[in-house]
C-alpha cells in the first residue's frame, strides 16, 4: 500500500525535476535527485539501489547546482563583462522564459548585449560580453541534462 505512493511521489519529484531544468522557478536536478531518495526508501526497490549513487548523484547534483549558477557569472566576467552585463543576462533569462524555448536559449545573450551597451560599450565589447554569458548559461544547461539523464537512468534501472 505504501510502496506504490512512494513510487509515485518520486516519479512527481523526477517530473518536477526535469520540469524545473527548463524553468527558472523549479530546481531542476535537485528535484529529480530527491525522487531517487524517496525511491530508495521503497522497501522492494532498495536492495536495488545502494545509498553510494544516492549519496555520489547527490554530490554530483548539489556541484552541477552550484556550476549551473556560477558559470553565466565567471564566464561574463572571464570575457571582460561587468556587473551590469551580468545583471542584463540574468533579467534577460527571466524576461526570456515568457517567450518559450527560444526565448530561455537567447534571452541571457539579449539582456547581457542590453547590459553592456548601457554601460557605453560599443557593440563589439558588448556582444563578446553577452556571448560570454550565453556560453555560461548553455554549458550549464547541458551539465544539467547530463545529471538529469543519469538521474533518470538509476530511476529507471531500479523500477525495471
Amino acid at each position: 500500500m505504501l510502496e506504490p505512493l512512494l513510487i509515485a511521489l518520486a516519479s512527481i519529484f523526477l517530473i518536477m525535476g526535469i520540469v524545473g531544468s527548463v524553468l527558472p522557478v523549479l530546481p531542476g536536478p535537485p528535484l529529480s535527485w530527491l525522487g531517487l531518495l524517496v525511491l530508495k526508501f521503497v522497501p522492494s526497490v532498495s536492495p536495488h539501489l545502494s545509498w553510494m549513487v544516492v549519496i555520489i548523484l547527490g554530490l554530483l547534483t548539489l556541484l552541477i547546482a552550484i556550476l549551473d549558477n556560477v558559470l553565466p557569472i565567471w564566464t561574463t566576467k572571464r570575457i571582460g563583462g561587468n556587473k551590469k552585463v551580468v545583471w542584463g543576462a540574468g533579467i534577460g533569462f527571466v524576461a526570456g522564459f515568457w517567450f518559450g524555448p527560444l526565448g530561455i536559449i537567447f534571452g541571457p545573450f539579449v539582456g547581457a548585449l542590453l547590459g553592456g551597451l548601457i554601460t557605453g560599450s560599443s557593440i563589439k565589447p558588448a556582444l563578446k560580453h553577452a556571448s560570454g554569458a550565453f556560453i555560461g548559461f548553455f554549458v550549464g544547461i547541458v551539465l544539467k541534462f547530463i545529471n538529469l539523464g543519469v538521474l533518470v537512468y538509476y530511476f529507471v534501472k531500479v523500477l525495471i
